[in-house]
C-alpha cells in the first residue's frame, strides 16, 4: 500500500513559478511511475506530466510543455513538478499518482492505483 502526500501549492501571480512535491510512503517507491493531474473547476482530470520508474523519458501535455518540469529522488521516496511561466490557466488542484503501469496514465479517466489527496495551484492575472 502506497501512501502519496502533495505540498507545495498555494497562490503564485502570473510569469511566477511553483514547485509542488509528491511524496510517498508505504511501499517500494522505485517501483512506480508517477504522474501529475491537475483539475479545474468543471473540467476532466488531466495528467500534465509524468515520468518513468527508472526517471526515463517523461511525458507532458502540450499545455505545459516548456515551462513544466517532471523529476523524481527515489533516495527520497519524492517526485516533484516545478512549474515556471505560470498562467491562470493552470489554476487547478494538482494531485500526484502512482502505478506500476503507465498505461493507467493514459486511460479517460485515469486509472492509476494510488493517489494523492491534492495541492491546490492558484495563479493570480
Amino acid at each position: 500500500q502506497v501512501q502519496l502526500v502533495e505540498s507545495g501549492g498555494g497562490l503564485v501571480q502570473a510569469g511566477g513559478s511553483l514547485r509542488v512535491s509528491c511524496a510517498a510512503s508505504g511501499g517500494t517507491f522505485s517501483l512506480y511511475n508517477v504522474g501529475w493531474f491537475r483539475q479545474a473547476p468543471g473540467k476532466e482530470r488531466e495528467c500534465v506530466a509524468a515520468i518513468m520508474r527508472s526517471g526515463g523519458p517523461s511525458y507532458y501535455a502540450d499545455s505545459v510543455k516548456g515551462r513544466f518540469a517532471i523529476s523524481r529522488d527515489n533516495s527520497k521516496n519524492t517526485v516533484y513538478l516545478q512549474m515556471n511561466s505560470l498562467k491562470p490557466e493552470d489554476t487547478a488542484v494538482y494531485y500526484c499518482a502512482a502505478d506500476l503501469s503507465l498505461v493507467k496514465f493514459t486511460t479517460t479517466p485515469p486509472q492509476p492505483h494510488y493517489w494523492g489527496q491534492g495541492t491546490q495551484v492558484t495563479v493570480s492575472s
